[in-house]
């Protein structure tokens, strides 16, 4: 198994850095549209605002789950604390559904009670500065998660991505709204709502893969790229777990059962070394050697 290295440190060190540029984004939009929510009684810039300051939520949730992610293994944690991104995640989707709630709240309020809010050429402007920097922020999240293998960083940048339709539909709203259709607000904060249950469900599904251990690599073809490494007899029982980035495999494989302790050994390191020179993100492989069962009518029952 491959340790705690500088690249896995500066990889952690770099996704907190994104976390810490996008968490100052994130609040210092929010802040912005909620002051304006509030001031002009928009409901729909109200809730776009919530939404923002649960993105800048996240962040800092994230951040403190990769300060744990960074951590070394030891005996409590053999396999380290990279799931922590996972379990981050998770609470990222938690955040998403108290937003829905308080959006659902401004919604009825906002149909029920028929509350009209003044649009003004600032608060449009507001909404385009902030659609703009929105779009930036994603993909600047998105990118980075991509390259660091950052399943934290990918989620986050989703949550922010909902922020773009967000900001659409609030500004179709605001037309509507001055066009003289008011319910426009109440109806867009309900879409809203939609939008933001769609990324939140994305997210949980994601999360609940990697802490159930879901296969990360397909067994049909781990198994016929060990059986190309020589001395390999068959190779079965292919399991992988982890996340993105830190694949764990284990495996078992047949040898012939005249070979001596040292050459299974050596044959264990090259299937190890084949793996993970076809799947860089495998950082361990643990490799079962068995005796191959040479009897002829075994031996054609196992290649059938």
């Amino acid at each position: 198994m491959r340790g705690v290295d500088a690249s896995f440190l500066e990889r952690n060190r770099r996704i907190r850095t994104v976390l810490a540029a996008i968490l100052a984004a994130n609040w210092a939009v929010a802040l912005v549209k909620v002051v304006f929510g509030l001031s002009s009684g928009a409901a729909a810039v109200t809730a776009d605002g919530l939404h923002s300051f649960i993105d800048g939520g996240s962040n800092v949730l994230g951040l403190v789950a990769m300060s744990v992610a960074s951590r070394p293994a030891d005996e409590d944690h053999p396999y380290g604390h990279g799931k922590f991104e996972a379990l981050a995640s998770l609470g990222i989707g938690a955040m998403i559904g108290i937003t829905m709630l308080e959006l659902g709240r401004m919604a009825l309020d906002s149909l029920l009670h028929d509350r009209h809010p003044e649009v003004t050429p600032l608060m449009i402007g507001m909404m385009v500065t902030t659609l703009f920097i929105n779009l930036a922020v994603t993909t600047l999240e998105r990118r980075q998660g991509e390259k660091l293998k950052s399943p934290l960083l990918l989620a986050d940048a989703r949550h922010t991505l909902s922020d773009v339709a967000v900001s659409l539909a609030v500004l179709a709203s605001l037309g509507l709204v001055w066009l003289g259709y008011p319910k426009a607000d109440g109806l867009v904060t309900l879409v809203v709502l939609v939008v933001v249950a769609r990324v939140g469900w994305g997210i949980v599904k994601q999360a609940v893969g990697i802490l159930s251990d879901t296969a990360r690599l397909d067994p049909l073809e781990v198994e016929a790229l060990i059986r190309t490494v020589p001395g390999v007899l068959s190779c079965r029982v292919v399991r992988s777990r982890g996340m993105e980035g830190t694949v764990y495999v284990d495996l078992k494989i047949e040898v012939d059962p005249q070979l001596t302790t040292a050459r299974a050994h050596a044959l264990a390191d090259a299937v190890e070394q084949r793996i993970q020179a076809e799947h860089p993100e495998v950082v361990d492989v643990v490799v079962h050697v068995e005796p191959a069962d040479t009897s002829p009518a075994l031996s054609e029952a196992a290649h059938r």
